[in-house]
């Protein structure tokens, strides 16, 4: 496992009411969720980075308005067509 250490001012947390802990957590689900829905990470791997279940991070996406499906309409609708 790496350890890493990022610095932030405290008016940072106490900008998201948080302790340093939960906005570590924070971070990391932030993280994991954007690299998911930028298509650079699968779910499972991004679940792993949040240190979530997939139950737990599929959750999470709805909680931050990304969809769980990394197909368009349209990639579904030509996959299936074939």
């Amino acid at each position: 496992m790496v350890r890493m250490t990022i610095e932030f001012s405290e008016s940072s947390l106490s900008a998201l009411r948080a302790s340093p802990r939960e906005f570590a957590d924070e971070m990391r689900l932030a993280a994991a969720i954007k690299w998911y829905e930028l298509h650079r990470i699968s779910q499972g791997r991004a679940a792993e980075i949040a240190g979530l279940s997939r139950a737990q991070f599929a959750d999470a996406l709805s909680r931050f308005g990304v969809s769980p499906f990394q197909y368009s309409a349209e990639e579904i609708i030509e996959e299936a067509g074939q």
